[in-house]
């Protein structure tokens, strides 16, 4: 009832005489109620002033920290057909041991001797390139010997044509000679004819003076002779000069035309030599891959192409291996909002599949169950589902991971942020505000405590 009236009813009728009044007022239930609910507003208040650790949640699996101690696929490099398998799925291989044999598809690689019969066409090409050059060194002697001869022939050719140049000056001083004495013969016939017709002189002396003239007339013609006959002796040397040089330079060009052909061919054999070389190495590197090895430790997980007479192709995965030694890590993928709240260091926690964990994502020091994990990785491309791929690795200053933990099983994540109110955070969910933007301590901090 309410008191708005200065005549008021309670105070001249007790409520508590009547029977429904007995059975209210009288019962101290309510009042304990109502305790209750006091103590349970005023705890709910404090609450609300509690600190609360901002969070990014997601999901994740276990892998390796590094890329060479992950599951792998062994593949074949050549096409092939499985002959014998070594190995079963579960066993534990060395690096280097056989998992496998398999045999040849292709009919260029049938011969079982083709290593060997290409080893032997090395041999036989090398020794036809060191024939080919005892050949070279033979034409180059043999032009050597050539060019000797021909500055020996040059030599005398040039002795000969000095020797005709002097002859010719010797018959013309000669012939300048023959023609004097046939001056002073002409001089002394006409003086005696002279005489004679005078009657100082005797016939018989005329007689003797015309027989001299004529002996030197005739040697005059002698001596032209012999200087025309020396000077064709010039002509003769200069000729032989000339074909000397060219009859040599013949022979020579034509031995340097055989050795450059026997240079070009060994050199061609040589080619042939090395492309035999290559594919030698080439057949003998395939024979060896006709036995698949492990390439580290690790245990055999499961056979992809199984059996026995089975064909695949180049490339085609025939068994999966699992090193047996390898650097736990969680990776894990967060929204491209929560990117820029994560950096390289900060401190996760993380939930495996298969421990019990009671976790408090806003209280993680009252989590149990829970793994300490440290950010060594964040990608810097979108990945197929949308998110960012983070890599995690276990944090040396928090509890050891569990050692039966598999590669591959699952994980939960919870990446600690910045320490806010409870009423904070519910005001934030309730606007489905995003967390606070921070750095890390020794970087510029952005948040709402710094900010204040």
């Amino acid at each position: 009832m309410l008191n708005i009236s200065n005549n008021q009813l309670n105070k001249k009728i007790d409520i508590a005489e009547f029977k429904s009044g007995k059975k209210i007022m009288n019962v101290k239930y309510y009042k304990y109620f109502n305790r209750f609910l006091l103590t349970a507003a005023i705890i709910g208040f404090i609450v609300l002033f509690l600190p609360w650790t901002q969070n990014i949640t997601g999901q994740g699996i276990v892998t390796t920290l590094k890329p060479n101690q992950r599951p792998q696929h062994i593949q074949s490099q050549i096409p092939g057909r499985i002959e014998e398998w070594y190995v079963q799925e579960g066993d534990e291989v060395k690096a280097g041991d056989t998992i496998l044999r398999i045999s040849e598809v292709k009919s260029d690689y049938f011969d079982d001797k083709l290593v060997e019969r290409t080893n032997d066409q090395i041999k036989a090409k090398s020794s036809s390139v060191i024939a080919y050059k005892d050949k070279v060194e033979a034409l180059n002697r043999q032009i050597s010997a050539l060019k000797s001869e021909q500055n020996l022939k040059m030599e005398q050719t040039r002795n000969k044509l000095l020797q005709s140049k002097l002859k010719v000056k010797s018959d013309s001083i000669d012939l300048e000679a023959a023609k004097t004495n046939l001056k002073i013969a002409e001089t002394q016939y006409n003086r005696i004819e002279t005489l004679e017709k005078e009657g100082l002189k005797a016939v018989k002396d005329v007689e003797e003076k015309r027989l001299k003239l004529q002996e030197t007339q005739a040697k005059l013609i002698s001596q032209e002779n012999k200087y025309l006959a020396s000077k064709n002796e010039v002509i003769n040397a200069k000729l032989e000069l000339s074909r000397t040089i060219a009859a040599f330079a013949d022979k020579i060009s034509k031995s340097q035309s055989d050795m450059y052909t026997a240079q070009s061919s060994g050199y061609d054999t040589q080619a042939q030599v090395t492309k035999l070389e290559n594919s030698y190495s080439n057949y003998k590197k395939r024979n060896s891959l006709l036995y698949v090895t492990a390439p580290q430790n690790g245990f055999i997980n499961k056979v992809l192409t199984g059996g026995i007479g089975v064909t695949f192709k180049e490339g085609a995965e025939l068994v999966g291996i699992m090193p047996s030694k390898y650097d736990l890590a969680v990776e894990t993928y967060v929204r491209p909002i929560d990117l820029p709240l994560l950096h390289v260091g900060e401190k996760v926690r993380v939930q495996f599949d298969g421990w019990p964990a009671i976790v408090f994502s806003g209280w993680p020091n009252v989590s149990y169950g829970t793994y300490g994990a440290k950010v060594v990785a964040i990608e810097r491309f979108i990945s197929d589902n949308g998110k960012y791929r983070v890599l995690l690795a276990p944090d040396d200053s928090d509890h050891t991971w569990p050692e039966a933990i598999r590669v591959g099983s699952g994980a939960k994540t919870i990446a600690l942020l910045e320490d806010v109110p409870i009423w904070f955070e519910l005001w934030r969910q309730i606007n489905s505000f995003p967390p606070n933007y921070y750095q890390p301590e020794d970087g510029k901090s952005s948040s709402i405590k710094d900010k204040k």
